[in-house]
């Protein structure tokens, strides 16, 4: 815009916040430089990190002096850093010398950053406090003429900063350099690194009960932190919004952008529409719901960067053509809609004129959330289309190339893994039609009357959304527009020639715009795929008490045991298939009891996973608490036979008894009431005062 008009910054600011762009990669002291937001978003790490520096600015008894932030890329590493380094410039009242100087450092003219900074405390800070502060901002990188590797500098590094007291050392790392770093020690011999390293390495593990790491037990003056462990979806512990809250509220920031049906598309612009739903609390909340239940299912978490890259996607959309590469937003839109001009006047069909529509409501939120659309069904349309002699047809030229427009990649790749497990666990296309979802205040949608009305025909499904006004409007244009090809297709004159083919392009035509629907109100109202299994399963994973599990334990016993007894195969070992019941041998002790495994958060990230302990003594073992186990015990709980349970969850039972059964033969208070029974149970063999036993089954001689 001219003449000082003013411009709205998103969404095309929201291009540059995708983690392959501006907004990935954070540098150091570096304000134009991966801060999406232009704020710092606070965590939990980052109110320990402010604790600490005030602590070691008073020389405080017990307080650490090696700092090792460990994760992947995205995890707001270097962003913990430096909020560090400015709060311990605060706390020693060295107003702003100790930022300046480690500034200036990590910003040399050559443009070559150093691996490492040392500064002298006592200099910058003229107080009290003396010693050296050393800085690395990635342990990865191996600058100037040094020969030797990552691996090596960080075991160097730390060697040294262990036995110095007069060192404080901040570094951040990976979990493959950590690796490379103990291998490194163990093959050099480094006794005092090796301790170090293997105590790092326990504490930052999501195995059950692993070390508390804020500081390490054995190395009270080194503390740890794993950045990938605990979720930007949780509020955290000081109270206030959780990171992904905060960063969906900066994108979402009114002031930012323009009215909505201001912009260039006008009122059909699915960025502007996407931005006035989630501006919504019950939209907004669903999306963070819809995040949240992805993560305890998938045992994953998004990082600073997915979240980044997601809000760029969701509300700015992904551009794969290079042609539109640099093209706003908006701009974009704008030409869809020019484009979707000429297919609306029934100009001849063309892809870039018969596919805008699609590719607009497509854009919208919801639908770049649950993407998935039948990539392989585009060619096998196309023969149906000629066959009935639709190729003049704008609206289904434009679903075939649509549908043939997903068989290239289409989303970021930054996220793309994620979004692709998000719609596998979560698509409400395949939710339960038996659902119940309040669409508004006086309406209510059982999900079979959309999936019976739709079936028959797209206008009588139409009939049945278009009273309740909670369809956007670009998307009730192509639903009009696939209705009227669903009425021509039940016409006589084209269907009487292809009757086959038809069918088969009305089937097609109405599953897709029912689809449109379900995922509308599934992302709006948070109606996915096993909602209340996933409900039920968040609040297991968050309930600090460990009460709910206690439930699930119970069904995971009796999913392990048979009857009162534990059995254990004599003939085969794991994965092998059983041999016929008359050739088999099985071990046969008493049920194993199965408990919640007691989980101490103290000075460590809440483990992500809930662990479930079974056996007693030595012989116990923990598994995992996964969410398709979970699931399978709320469907047995349903009156599910334990024979129709997913190959994983049964996978997951016999590596657990697989584990127990190698220290239970070898425990003997519990082979004190063993028996071995032979062939179909007709024969078993017990311990006896001078030996072993033989009787029939169940006859006692």
């Amino acid at each position: 815009m001219t003449n000082g008009e003013w411009a709205p910054e998103f969404p095309a600011q929201l291009v540059n916040w995708a983690g392959h762009r501006a907004g990935g990669v954070r540098r150091l002291f570096d304000d134009e430089s991966g801060r999406p937001g232009s704020v710092v978003f606070e965590t939990n790490l980052l109110h320990r990190l402010e604790t600490w520096a005030k602590a070691y600015a008073k020389s405080e008894p017990g307080t650490p002096r090696i700092l090792l932030l460990v994760g992947g890329p995205g995890n707001g590493k270097t962003e913990a850093i430096e909020s560090t380094i400015r709060w311990l410039d605060t706390a020693l009242g060295a107003r702003s010398s100790l930022v300046s100087t480690l500034a200036e450092a990590f910003s040399p003219e050559d443009g070559i950053v150093p691996r490492v900074v040392d500064v002298g405390l006592r200099e910058v800070g003229g107080g009290e406090v003396a010693g050296r502060l050393l800085v690395v901002q990635d342990a990865s990188v191996v600058t100037g003429v040094e020969t030797r590797t990552a691996a090596q500098l960080l075991l160097s590094e730390i060697s040294a900063a262990i036995d110095d007291v007069d060192k404080a050392y901040l570094c951040c790392v990976n979990r493959g350099v950590l690796d490379d770093a103990l291998i490194e020690a163990m093959d050099t011999g480094a006794a005092r690194g090796r301790e170090l390293l293997e105590a790092v390495a326990r504490a930052v593990g999501l195995f059950p009960e692993a070390p508390p790491c804020w500081p390490l037990p054995s190395f009270p003056q080194v503390a740890v932190w794993p950045m990938d462990a605990e979720s930007l979806l949780v509020s955290p512990f000081a109270g206030g919004p959780s990171p992904a809250s905060a960063i969906l509220a900066a994108a979402l920031d009114a002031e930012k952008w323009a009215e909505p049906g201001s912009c260039e598309a006008g009122a059909g612009c699915p960025f502007c529409g996407s931005r006035e739903q989630l501006a919504r609390e019950r939209e907004r909340s669903s999306l963070l719901k819809i995040l949240r239940w992805y993560e305890v299912a998938s045992g994953k978490r998004w990082s600073f960067r997915d979240l980044f890259s997601l809000a760029s996607y969701l509300l700015a959309g992904h551009q794969v053509s290079s042609r539109n590469a640099g093209v706003p937003p908006c701009t974009w839109a704008a030409r869809l809609m020019q484009h979707d001009d000429l297919a609306r006047r029934r100009g001849k069909p063309s892809r870039d004129t018969s596919m805008a529509l699609f590719q607009l409501v497509t854009a919208q939120y919801q639908h770049a959330l649950f993407h998935r659309w039948d990539k392989e069904a585009g060619p096998s349309l196309l023969r149906d289309i000629k066959e009935l002699g639709l190729e003049d047809d704008n609206t289904a030229m434009g679903l075939h190339w649509f549908l043939a427009s997903r068989r290239v990649q289409y989303l970021p790749a930054t996220i793309g893994m994620s979004l692709d497990g998000l719609v596998d666990i979560m698509d409400p296309a395949m939710a339960d039609p038996d659902t119940e979802v309040q669409v508004t205040q006086r309406a209510t949608w059982w999900l079979r009357d959309l999936d019976v009305r739709f079936s028959r025909s797209i206008s009588e499904g139409l009939d049945y959304i278009r009273r309740s006004q909670v369809i956007p409007r670009i998307e009730m244009e192509l639903l009009d527009r696939l209705a009227t090809l669903d009425a021509d297709l039940s016409n006589s004159a084209i269907r009487r020639k292809r009757p086959q083919a038809a069918s088969r392009v009305q089937r097609m035509c109405r599953d897709f715009a029912c689809r449109i629907v379900r995922r509308t109100i599934g992302a709006r109202t948070a109606a996915v795929l096993d909602a209340s299994i996933l409900a039920d399963f968040q609040a297991v994973v968050e309930d600090k008490a460990g009460s709910d599990l206690y439930d699930v334990a119970r069904e995971v016993e009796r999913l392990l045991n048979t009857n009162q007894d534990f059995e254990i195969s004599l003939t085969t070992t794991f994965g092998q298939p059983l041999p016929p019941p008359m050739q088999r041998a099985t071990l046969v002790v008493p049920a194993r009891p199965v408990k919640p495994l007691e989980e101490h958060a103290v000075d460590r990230p809440r483990n992500p996973i809930s662990f479930l302990k079974v056996g007693a003594g030595r012989s116990s073992q923990p598994i995992a608490l996964t969410f398709e186990l979970f699931r399978a015990v709320k469907e047995l709980e349903r009156g599910m036979s334990v024979a129709s349970l997913p190959r994983t969850v049964l996978a997951l039972l016999d590596t657990a008894r697989a584990r127990l059964s190698g220290p239970i033969v070898r425990d003997r208070d519990i082979l004190d009431r063993a028996q071995i029974r032979i062939g179909a149970g007709e024969v078993v063999v017990e311990e006896r005062r001078q030996g072993f036993a033989a009787h029939r089954g169940g006859t006692g001689r």
